[in-house]
């Protein structure tokens, strides 16, 4: 059967243009040369005008798309051994893959995604684009746009030969309840234990917690602090903007760090700390108070 190439030069790309109006021959081998120039072009055309049924038709789902199902409430994917509660959303562009636990309440923002076996406690809000994996997160959290909790923590040896080698990262990450998030956040999963963020502690925007660390309840860490991996922090602990925590360091209960300061040593006992490395905060002022009367001095 002829049919005329007109009709599908029209909806080509440009650049197979010329060549379609080469092909002005029967359908089968038309479709042969689009395909050999273009396979996607090809597919397309196949299945929009082939009846040849010699020629095999592409399949709207393969056997893995076939696996998730449409959320009814929001219009996201969820694989069909994820257990998700009838009153979440799951909005969509978000997908919820196999065996994750999603509780009453939560709401799965567009382009998230749940990771397998990642536990989701009831009522928390999980924003645009975020992604969760190898994680639990506790209930009426809010986890902002962007954030990416339980991927591999940045661990490495260098073996006989001089090479880096990746250190298993096998264990989760678990977040608190009433815990909040900001936006491009990252929590990286346990090596040794698992990573853990108290209840009621809020984290700001672009913040990195490294593999191993354990965060206590009610802490308060502003934004772009950077904590390394296998630290230890108490309870009621402020981190002002910028803090850098060195690793394998421990942090008492209710201890504040200036911002821009860097532990580098144990804080054994609460208060104000400040400075590079940090030191009690009284110290610290009289240090910078000293160095700029030097400084005056010499000009």
């Amino acid at each position: 059967m002829a049919f005329r190439v007109r009709n599908i030069v029209s909806v080509s790309p440009s650049s197979h243009s010329i060549f379609a109006l080469n092909a002005a021959i029967n359908k089968h081998k038309c479709f042969t040369l689009f395909a050999t120039k273009s396979p996607i072009l090809g597919t397309w055309i196949r299945n929009q005008f082939c009846t040849d049924q010699s020629i095999p038709k592409l399949e709207e789902d393969s056997k893995a798309n076939q696996e998730f199902l449409k959320w009814c409430n929001g219009g996201g994917k969820f694989h069909k051994s994820a257990c998700i509660h009838p009153t979440a959303v799951i909005e969509v562009g978000a997908i919820v893959h196999s065996q994750a636990l999603v509780g009453e309440n939560v709401h799965v923002g567009s382009g998230a995604i749940v990771g397998p076996a990642v536990k989701i406690g009831e009522s928390t809000i999980l924003g645009y684009n975020i992604s969760l994996s190898n994680c639990c997160i506790g209930n009426s959290c809010v986890i902002h746009n962007g954030v990416c909790i339980g991927q591999d923590g940045f661990g490495f040896l260098v073996d006989e030969q001089g090479n880096m080698v990746k250190k298993p990262q096998n264990l989760k990450a678990k977040i608190g309840n009433h815990v909040e998030i900001g936006s491009n956040t990252c929590i990286d999963r346990g090596s040794w234990r698992d990573t853990t963020v108290g209840d009621h502690s809020k984290i700001d925007n672009l913040v990195q917690i490294g593999h191993n660390v354990t965060i206590g309840r009610s802490c308060m860490i502003c934004g772009q602090v950077g904590i390394a991996g296998s630290v230890t922090i108490g309870d009621y602990v402020t981190l002002g903007g910028r803090v850098a925590i060195r690793d394998h360091v421990n942090i008492a209960s209710k201890v504040r760090l200036a911002a821009n300061s860097c532990v580098t040593k144990d804080i054994i006992q609460p208060g104000d700390y400040g400075g590079f490395p940090a030191m009690p905060i009284a110290k610290w002022r009289r240090q910078v108070a000293l160095g700029n009367r030097t400084l005056d001095k010499q000009n």
